[in-house]
């Protein structure tokens, strides 16, 4: 797993949901998003970047998911998220 990747979790229908850092490792505050990569365990998984389906400025990585969390764990706020940008 990558040092930008703070959080992944596999949801059962085959894609990854993620928190990844976007800042620089180190800098305050940290960014971080939340994407669901729909390639995960495929041949192409991490080729390119999902569009982000939130995003968060915390002071430490553990902050940023502390925040983000609550929605990556929850299935159905992932698919309304997906919905609501119109990815699903």
């Amino acid at each position: 797993m990558s040092d930008d990747i703070l959080y992944r979790r596999v949801m059962a229908h085959g894609p990854a949901v993620v928190i990844r850092r976007v800042s620089e490792a180190g800098a305050i505050p940290v960014a971080a998003v939340l994407e669901v990569e729909r390639r995960a365990g495929t041949p192409r998984e991490g080729v390119g970047i999902p569009p982000p389906l939130a995003q968060v400025d915390a002071e430490s990585d553990e902050a940023a998911v502390a925040a983000l969390e609550a929605q990556a764990s929850d299935d159905r706020a992932i698919v309304q998220l997906l919905h609501d940008r119109g990815l699903r």
